[in-house]
């Protein structure tokens, strides 16, 4: 990997989570409603509030408290949830967990099923398997996460036929199989649109590289076509798919939001909710800036790979 371009696409890293920190803090900053109001609640006196606010540090000038708010985040100290009365660190980490786990297995079952997916509808093309593959990547693209998690809920967790849990968590370090269980419903919901947006990608990328001429040169060679597939065709079809993947988490960590809300995952999409409805500033201040960094870091390392593919981006 050339190092210049590390610490280039490092920089841009840092630039963007500067930008990011003076727009989470801003935009939290013009929500409506106070927030010592909406702990005090509407019969709080004029003085409770002012008292409040101070012990707060609400009074403050806000170019003072943004540089207070990001001299914490820095240290890893992102407050005390207003709501909660716990550090915001602990609540926001353990929801954090919870998240990833399920954008993990979503992501993980999406990369392992719809580049196969898009590969076989590519060697396959103007085939039933062709065919089959296209209208199950229209209908996925076509229906929002609401409507998916109601159909699978009817399908797969009515009291007329439970196959799988409504909702709820279970904790995979204590009982993984049932944490599987509980997670087959809400992952295949966030999967469904990415599987059908990556693997339409991929059959796109690679129904053009299988007309490309070193890819007839290298059937005119004589070489078997299992070998043209894996060898010549297959990796370079792959890193458009990994860009659309990266972009696509953009998708997933929103996808969090809805599906664990349905679902009743406590993970991030949750608290983020419950913040919201309380006006726990901290909270959606640290829930925000996760959020980022995921999805910056996720583009850093998609940049890598892809790099790593095609060493023509690396030199660029």
């Amino acid at each position: 990997m050339n190092l210049s371009y590390l610490i280039h696409r490092l920089g841009a890293v840092l630039v963007v989570m500067a930008i990011v920190t003076v727009a989470v803090f801003a935009i939290t900053n013009v929500l409506p409603g106070n927030a010592a109001l909406m702990i005090l609640g509407e019969n709080a006196t004029a003085e409770n509030l002012a008292a409040l606010e101070r012990q707060l540090g609400l009074d403050r000038p806000l170019v003072v408290q943004y540089f207070d708010w990001v001299g914490g985040v820095i240290r890893g100290d992102f407050g005390m949830s207003l709501r909660l009365g716990l550090p915001v660190s602990q609540v926001v980490g353990s929801a954090f967990i919870n998240s990833m786990w399920l954008a993990g297995i979503a992501l993980a079952a999406v990369t392992i099923i719809s580049i196969p997916l898009g590969a076989v509808a590519a060697i396959k093309r103007g085939t039933i398997y062709d065919t089959l593959i296209g209208l199950f990547s229209y209908v996925g693209t076509a229906l929002p996460e609401f409507v998916t998690a109601t159909l699978l809920l009817v399908l797969f967790a009515s009291p007329a036929n439970t196959i799988f849990p409504a909702g709820g968590f279970v904790d995979p370090t204590e009982d993984f199989l049932g944490f599987l269980d509980h997670a087959v419903l809400p992952v295949a919901t966030l999967g469904l649109v990415l599987m059908a947006h990556i693997s339409r990608q991929v059959r796109s990328e690679m129904s053009e590289v299988l007309s490309s001429d070193y890819v007839r040169a290298a059937r005119l060679k004589g070489l078997s076509e299992r070998r043209v597939i894996w060898r010549h065709t297959l990796p370079n079809s792959l890193a458009p798919a990994v860009a659309v993947i990266s972009l696509d988490i953009g998708y997933l960590l929103g996808g969090i939001i809805v599906v664990e809300e349905i679902f009743a995952w406590p993970g991030l999409g949750r608290l983020l909710i419950y913040a919201l409805q309380n006006r726990d500033l901290p909270v959606i201040q640290a829930i925000t800036l996760v959020l980022a960094v995921v999805y910056a870091l996720s583009n850093l390392i998609s940049d890598l790979v892809i790099a790593k593919l095609d060493p023509r981006v690396r030199y660029a």
